[in-house]
């Protein structure tokens, strides 16, 4: 593994393009359980009043759901599934250093286009999921939920964020990118345009 290297991994829908030559499931455990615990605890969520009339039940099975999940994507299916992994790690002045690697170059022919679409599926439509419970629950004035939902979010957050990160490179801003994406954008416009006229 080496530091801040990211354009060995696809992202986003860059599957395609990506030099796979198979798009089979290669870590089937890790894959399950990259989305076993994340759509448990939105079902539990959901479910919370079939499944048990106490609201302690619920929130700790929920909770407990949301940290096999940090832990599983953090530590097990980013790097199996996509070749990514991050950290944060306090050298001996106590200052706190984020760390965010990509696999080498020799290791992509192991990623596989399928478990990357997998992964990154799962990565993003989730946080979108519990920002829509921390604004339901808001609303609806249920706030004995909202610590949980604000958890779900958070921690589902942190790894879609850690796994950008990786993605783009461990220095390079989020910003950045995003201008960088509309200005490519607006620029091949610009050229369809003026090819039509």
């Amino acid at each position: 593994m080496h530091r801040q290297d990211s354009t060995e991994s696809p992202l986003f829908g860059e599957e395609d393009n990506f030099r796979l030559k198979q798009s089979n499931i290669k870590h089937p455990l890790a894959s399950f359980f990259h989305l076993f615990f994340r759509t448990s605890a939105i079902l539990v969520y959901l479910l919370c009043d079939l499944i048990s009339s106490r609201f302690i039940v619920c929130m700790v099975t929920i909770i407990l759901l949301l940290s096999c999940d940090f832990w599983t994507v953090k530590n097990v299916s980013g790097r199996l599934l996509v070749g990514l992994r991050w950290w944060n790690q306090v050298d001996e002045d106590g200052r706190s250093h984020w760390v965010f690697e990509s696999r080498k170059s020799d290791g992509v022919s192991k990623i596989s286009a399928a478990e990357s679409r997998l992964f990154w599926l799962g990565l993003i439509v989730c946080p979108i999921f519990w920002a829509i419970f921390v604004f339901s629950t808001i609303f609806s004035f249920n706030i004995k939920w909202l610590v949980v939902v604000i958890m779900g979010l958070v921690l589902q957050w942190a790894n879609l964020y850690g796994y950008v990160r990786c993605k783009v490179g461990g220095k390079s801003s989020l910003r950045n990118m995003a201008k960088s994406y509309l200005s490519g954008q607006i620029f091949k416009q610009a050229m369809k345009e003026t090819t039509k006229s």
